[in-house]
């Protein structure tokens, strides 16, 4: 999460990288990145400006480190959804409800790493890289079980993840008045049925 020499090795250091992250996504999710600043972060978080430059060397470096914890927060709350499901197809219906409750509650999520862009383009792309990845990967092993149909992992995996992420942006940070489960529901009837007319 951090630098590799100021990686926490303790418990205590892992909390106090943990309180500096969740109030990192706070100020730069209320403020944005150039308006942000290491003062009010470590006053969010609790902590001396001391111990903000013991874990991190910089705003870039907090930021960063903000950006690859949060895409890890999102695998780790979405998978386990997949994982849990009874196939593949069932898992994305799960996955993507997951994903919306999730942003609904991570709202700063959509800002920060839309201003990686910008600010760390290198870690904006490896977001979405690392993510592309996983699922492309995941939905070649769903084809050898015969969970869905053959065809381009790479391209799939883009099409479902853009589609995702619009669907979070709509549905989980401009608008909560619909159900997750109905919004993916919707959307699942598109992956599994496609856009074709039913003969």
């Amino acid at each position: 999460m951090a630098a590799a020499d100021k990686t926490p090795r303790t418990a205590r250091g892992q909390r106090t990288v943990r309180i500096i992250l969740d109030a990192a996504a706070a100020e730069f999710g209320e403020r944005g990145y150039h308006d942000g600043s290491i003062a009010r972060i470590a006053q969010r978080a609790g902590v001396a400006i001391g111990s903000f430059y013991t874990w991190f060397d910089s705003k870039e470096a907090v930021f960063r480190a903000l950006v690859a914890d949060m895409s890890r927060q999102v695998r780790e709350h979405v998978v386990p959804h997949i994982l849990a499901a009874p196939d593949r197809l069932s898992g994305e219906r799960a996955g993507l409800a997951a994903f919306l409750d999730f942003v609904r509650t991570h709202k700063a999520l959509y800002r920060i790493i839309d201003e990686s862009a910008f600010v760390a383009e290198d870690a904006y792309r490896a977001h979405y890289v690392s993510v592309a990845e996983g699922y492309a990967t995941s939905l070649a092993q769903a084809f050898g079980k015969g969970e869905v149909s053959d065809g381009d992992w790479q391209v799939r995996a883009w099409a479902i993840m853009g589609m995702n992420v619009f669907l979070g942006l709509k549905f989980g940070v401009w608008d909560e008045t619909r159900s997750t489960a109905d919004i993916a529901a919707a959307a699942h009837a598109l992956i599994s049925d496609g856009l074709a007319p039913r003969r």
